[in-house]
Parts: C-alpha cells; structure tokens; sequence
C-alpha cells in the first residue's frame, strides 16, 4: 500500500511524527511518501497512492480532503493542531490508530464538500471551479471593504446582502468561520449547506439553513470595492468581478475520513468551545 504522509511545516513536531510513522511503516510492508504543506494548495507528490495520513490540525484535513476527494481515497488525520474538529486521533494514539486502519477496524465516514462556478455574465461560462471541505467565502479583497450580493435559488430569490463577506458552508465548516460570524452548529451526519453573512448591514439578517440538494446563486453586484475574492476553505482563492454570477451546490464527490465519528465532533465542542449544553449536578 501506497501512503502520502502530509508534514504540516507550521508543526514543530510533525516532521518528527513523519519520520516515526515512516518508519512503522515501512516495517509493515508499506511505501510511505512525505509531502510538505505550507499552506499552498500543490497537488501530491504522485498520483498512485491508497490512502493520506495528515500529521497537522484541521487546516491539513482540508487540503488533503479537497485532494482526495475526487479519488476516493481515505484521509487519516493524526491531530497536531488546536482544535481538532475533523482531525481526531490524537498524536500519542497513531500507532495505534494505523494499526486499526490497516487492519479495517476504523469506520470511515463520508463528509460532503461544496462547489462553486464562477459563471461569466450574460452566459453560463464557467471562468472558476473549485471545491471545500468547510465553507466557501465571498469578501471584498480589501479590509474594511463591503460586498454587496443578491442571492436565491433557481426557484426562490432571497434578496440582496450586504455585508463584510458570505459564507456558504458545510455541517463539518459550520463550526468554523460560520460559527464565528454567529451561525448554527450542525452536526456533520446532518448534510446541509449554511449561508451566512459577516457584519451585515440588516438587524433582521439571519443564518439560512439549506437542504444539501439546494443550488444557490449568488450575483455580485457593484459597490464602491473593484476588487473580490471567493475563497474556499480560506486556502485557495480566486478573483471575481461585479456582474458574476456563483453557482453553488454540493460537490459530486465525498471525502473519506478515518477516525471522525460524531464522538470526535461532540468532544472538541466540549473541550475547545466550552460547551457543556448546561450545568452539570
């Protein structure tokens, strides 16, 4: 079996793990091949490979997982990072999680990514494509700069939006950005799109939850900004101008995830956001 091993940079510690887990390994019978990530969105080392171990926090599994998806390969998530919503074996626990997987004792779950086109206006011209894990983010490329949109299915129109950015959303991104900019918590078995504003300019703004079969369109309109970006998984971006139109929907393909029950999901609100859903006795 071919393994990728993801090295988040940013992790003292990861390079370290890499080289242990190579090890383990290769002991196995197994070919492990690193790869670095940074931050950029660069494809794999190779393109023949059974399954990617991430060595980073949740910012590697959706790099990874925007990877796999289109390949079906499963992603295990060794967690070196602070929140650990997706990513949930923990770095003591590797060796023995591997020992599982390989062995097929860790269920996988799928996790559905969203997709957005970027369609020229007056046509249905595709001029961008891409896919997240956790959300996708329209926001004007300047701070302190508003982006002003009409939004709506093919059937319904919303309305217009104006406000800092947009986020569209997965249940697994929900407790992300979304989250921060006030909107519901979702869990990931639930699939479902969010749409959410940050700071918007309407006291009667609220989060809008969607069926995971929903298409959204959102036009943006002219404003005072020149300059926008849409953003996905706040990893990779792409310029958009006034008059184009985003067609968002979820994406054909999953993502195979390997010790990410909602346990791993209910643990991290627990530990990491404090939530205990009221007074214990």
């Amino acid at each position: 079996m071919t393994c990728i091993t993801v090295v988040n940079t940013y992790k003292k510690e990861a390079s370290h793990l890499c080289t242990r887990i190579s090890d383990f390994l290769h002991k196995k019978g197994h070919r492990c091949i690193p790869a670095d990530f940074s931050g950029a969105d660069v494809p794999f080392p190779v393109s023949e490979y059974d399954c990617v171990i991430t060595l980073g926090g949740d910012g590697t599994v959706l790099y990874a997982s925007r990877r796999c998806a289109e390949s079906g390969k499963p992603v295990v998530p060794v967690n070196l990072g602070e929140f650990g919503f997706i990513a949930g074996i923990r770095p003591e626990n590797w060796k023995t999680a591997l020992e599982d997987f390989f062995a097929g004792r860790m269920p996988l779950v799928e996790r559905s990514l969203v997709k957005a086109e970027v369609l020229r206006p007056g046509s249905e011209e595709t001029v961008y494509s891409g896919t997240a894990l956790n959300d996708i983010v329209l926001s004007a490329s300047q701070a302190a700069k508003i982006v002003e949109v009409e939004a709506g299915t093919a059937s319904a129109a919303f309305g217009k939006f104006k406000a800092d950015a947009v986020i569209v959303s997965t249940s697994t991104g929900s407790t992300a950005y979304s989250a921060a900019a006030g909107g519901p918590i979702v869990d990931p078995a639930l699939d479902a799109l969010i749409l959410n504003t940050v700071s918007a300019f309407s006291l009667s703004n609220r989060p809008l939850v969607l069926p995971c079969d929903a298409e959204l369109f959102i036009t943006l309109l002219p404003s005072r900004s020149e300059a926008f970006i849409l953003s996905f998984d706040g990893q990779v971006h792409a310029p958009v101008e006034p008059g184009y139109k985003i067609r968002i929907k979820k994406a054909e393909r999953k993502v195979l995830l390997a010790g990410c029950d909602s346990s791993v999901f209910y643990t991290a609100l627990r530990s990491k956001l404090g939530w205990s859903g009221g007074p214990r006795a």
